[in-house]
């Protein structure tokens, strides 16, 4: 929840105070950064070097504070073509050393001015080393940034924090979902329809399923069974979301109703939690979770490790080394995180399907997982063909 005051220009220019309270009663002060009021949300921290506009505008940050651990932001502004959504979705944003000056010749505005346009509260000039070190110790935590000319005595400001929600039981993906269908066109010839459950999808990747002929449907997060199986699918994704992934009873029972067809099938992030649970597997939330660019994944069905995307605060909760038996054939740990042993992927032995916990889109990069969607595409490919010789 976000309460705030764009200001006037003049109002802008004052080095107004602010502050980031955390719900064990951390404090970090520091001076105003966007939106001038105060935010609520998770503080997490993203580790990556760059790619903040497309961090901002991923629907799966909905209610979290983010703290970027790179030193200085806003260096190639704002531009117009690299949202993932129609908005930014993070409750709040904090910063070390914002730019001064934004340099790029695709920057149509800076950072600032965009967080004050939609007013997302922030705070910079605080040490964010010291603050990330903190999450990393403590784990991620209800939080609050207040700005503004007189702050309320930080005892108050602290019993306004905690009597916030917690992350664990969210249900958010309803929230940032689209209300109404709506298709993304093949580029070049059609080759496939794939019917996307949005779940908090980002823009890149029913694109990435466009580049490789795919006509993308993409539905909203309550479509049904029959919503599916309307449009004609050869294979049905499962995108990204916020939230506990225990609140998705809509979301599983359409997963259960997939995997009984034996629809190729393909989820990222929540949708492989998802899936998980689908297949009878539990979810955990994570102390601090994974989130940035620079996340090392091994793919166990190639031996070869990627850098890959991350944003997720829970985890599948999967045996790694052995094949589990569950009510749709075999299943095994597909991709593994290499700082941690969390299982970041899911591979179906009996029937065409599989999932991962990060983000192969990265439309800020890393591209190593990108060769998921052609992995997709030939699961539809070999089901499709199979289907002709029946």
């Amino acid at each position: 929840m976000t309460t705030s005051s764009k200001g006037s220009s003049s109002a802008r220019t004052k080095v107004l105070p602010a502050v980031l309270v955390l719900e064990d009663g951390r404090i970090f002060r520091g001076r105003a950064y966007g939106a001038v009021g105060e935010t609520f949300g998770e503080a997490v921290f993203s580790t990556g070097m760059s790619g903040y506009q497309e961090t901002l505008t991923d629907p799966s940050y909905d209610r979290q504070i983010v703290v970027a651990t790179a030193p200085q932001i806003g260096n190639t502004g704002w531009n117009d073509e690299d949202d993932e959504s129609g908005r930014i979705w993070v409750s709040g944003y904090v910063v070390r050393d914002p730019a001064r000056v934004p340099s790029n010749w695709r920057a149509k505005r800076s950072l600032d001015d965009e967080l004050v346009a939609q007013d997302i509260v922030g705070i910079r000039g605080i040490d964010t080393r010291a603050l990330t070190r903190h999450l990393r110790e403590r784990g991620s935590m209800r939080s609050g940034i207040f700005s503004g000319e007189a702050l309320a005595p930080e005892a108050e400001l602290l019993a306004k924090v905690r009597a916030q929600p917690h992350m664990k039981g969210a249900s958010l993906y309803e929230e940032v979902a689209t209300k109404e269908a709506y298709v993304v066109e093949a580029i070049g010839e059609k080759k496939f329809t794939v019917a996307a459950i949005d779940l908090g999808i980002k823009g890149m990747t029913p694109h990435r399923m466009a580049e490789r002929g795919i006509e993308v449907h993409v539905l909203p997060a309550t479509a049904t069974e029959e919503d599916v199986y309307a449009v004609g699918p050869d294979g049905v994704f499962f995108s990204n979301g916020p939230g506990d992934p225990a609140t998705a009873e809509g979301p599983v029972a359409l997963m259960t109703a997939v995997l009984r067809r034996k629809t190729p099938l393909f989820g990222i992030c929540f949708g492989n939690q998802i899936l998980g649970r689908a297949l009878g597997f539990g979810t955990y939330k994570l102390k601090y979770g994974h989130r940035g660019i620079n996340q090392p994944v091994q793919d166990r069905t190639t031996g070869k490790v990627e850098v890959t995307a991350h944003n997720h605060g829970f985890a599948v909760d999967a045996p790694l080394d052995k094949v589990s038996e569950t009510p749709f054939g075999r299943v095994e740990v597909s991709h593994v995180c290499l700082n941690d042993d969390v299982v970041e992927g899911l591979q179906l032995l009996d029937q065409p399907g599989f999932s991962v916990q990060y983000h192969p889109e990265a439309a800020a990069g890393p591209h190593d997982a990108a060769y998921l969607f052609d992995r997709f595409t030939s699961l539809m490919n070999t089901a499709l063909m199979e289907g002709q010789r029946a």
